[in-house]
């Protein structure tokens, strides 16, 4: 054994470990140093968001094959199942829309069966933006391909490429509610959303145009998804308290 590894602090006696909450990934080509390859991604706000509310976050890159995923969860605390590209539309049985962008079988097949397996343990969870989508898309729900075209305007996302914001209305009995209040102006960037709510799910935060910003998984301990992109904001409190929630689990 190394003297680092001998010699590091452990945690006192009785004090609990901070939770591990797995956040998944991209996996798209990037590009760093003389390199040009294939890479498993995250944001950084995703993992800055994590320590900043006391979890320890863990990247799960979409595995080509679903082994032990039901063991991966078993020892995760909670779950972030982040943004991204758009979800294939056949997964929903839909026609692609021009605007829907190119299929990620991979990502797609991982995430569905992580989001399935995350509500069949009860594991704490926080999904955002594609993460919402695919887990409505999970519970048998469909989406809105193109909100544009839907909506009428291009507010939920202003500007190519970067993040804008609008105000949301929240249910105030809702968990989402108890932990933001009523109302609240977001960070946004999206162009689908929500049309059929799958099973168990509970629409409770609507924009102004009533597309559905955040919806609840009844009966889950802690399930919650969000439409907007709360790393890129400063009110840290979603991922508190999924950390809160995970760290008692």
């Amino acid at each position: 054994m190394s003297e680092a590894i001998r010699g590091a602090p452990s945690p006192d006696a009785g004090e609990r470990p901070p939770p591990l909450i797995g956040i998944t990934t991209y996996q798209e080509p990037a590009r760093w140093g003389v390199w040009v390859r294939e890479a498993a991604l995250l944001p950084v706000p995703y993992v800055r968001s994590v320590e900043r509310a006391g979890g320890v976050p863990v990247m799960l890159p979409p595995t080509a094959t679903l082994r032990g995923l039901d063991a991966l969860v078993g020892r995760l605390d909670g779950i972030v199942i982040a943004g991204g590209g758009d979800l294939d539309p056949d997964l929903y049985g839909a026609v692609r829309h021009h605007e829907t962008g190119p299929p990620q079988p991979q990502r797609d097949r991982f995430e569905l069966a992580l989001a399935r397996a995350v509500v069949d343990a009860d594991l704490p969870f926080l999904a955002i933006c594609r993460g919402m989508q695919v887990l409505n898309v999970a519970r048998g729900g469909a989406l809105i391909q193109h909100l544009p075209e839907a909506v009428g305007h291009q507010g939920h996302a202003p500007e190519t490429g970067l993040v804008g914001s609008h105000p949301v209305q929240i249910s105030g009995t809702s968990l989402v509610g108890k932990i933001m209040g009523d109302s609240a102006d977001v960070p946004a960037y999206h162009h689908q959303a929500v049309s059929r709510l799958g099973k168990g799910l509970s629409a409770v935060a609507w924009a102004e145009d009533q597309v559905v910003e955040a919806v609840e998984l009844q009966g889950h301990r802690f399930g919650l998804a969000v439409q907007w992109h709360p790393e890129e904001g400063d009110d840290g409190r979603l991922f508190e308290a999924l950390v809160a929630e995970a760290a008692g689990r």
